[in-house]
């Protein structure tokens, strides 16, 4: 007489395919997901709120001010233009080549800081443009923008 002894538990063929078929599905989760993409969307999206914010600030300047905006913001005529010359100042600390807005940040009047681009890199650049046209109309660029994005704002 065979005594039969009872196995509990799985093969380890049995624990391979579970993990192998774990594994293609999260790959194909994360490329439905695109974290990639996402991530950029995100970053345009702070993009266009911070040159709406610069732009409000310009214009409760110039309200306050008979009209006038900040003596720094220059003309130009196109975002790719403005790229050159224009790039708005962190701070009112060294901006040597930049435009200095710091009028705006004085005292927390019109912005409590100077919003940066979220993958700025230069010392004290914000990344964002500014120029105004020859109808006086001021217009605030993400030159960063990501995706193909094309992010501004004229008033």
């Amino acid at each position: 007489m065979k005594q039969h002894k009872n196995h509990k538990g799985f093969t380890l063929l049995e624990i391979l395919l579970v993990v192998a078929a774990i594994g293609i599905l999260a790959g194909i989760v994360i490329l439905a997901i695109n974290p990639s993409k996402q991530l950029a969307d995100t970053k345009n999206a702070q993009r266009r709120s911070d040159v709406t914010t610069i732009l409000n600030g310009v214009y409760q300047y110039a309200i306050d001010n008979s009209g006038v905006v900040p003596a720094a913001v220059t003309s130009g005529t196109t975002c790719a233009a403005a790229v050159a010359t224009q790039e708005v100042c962190k701070t009112s600390g060294t901006c040597t080549g930049l435009t200095d807005l710091s009028a705006l940040t004085t005292n927390g009047k019109y912005l409590v800081a100077m919003p940066t681009d979220p993958t700025s890199s230069t010392t004290n650049g914000t990344g964002y443009h500014i120029f105004k046209d020859a109808n006086n109309r001021i217009t605030v660029c993400a030159t960063h923008a990501e995706n193909s994005a094309s992010i501004s704002v004229t008033r």
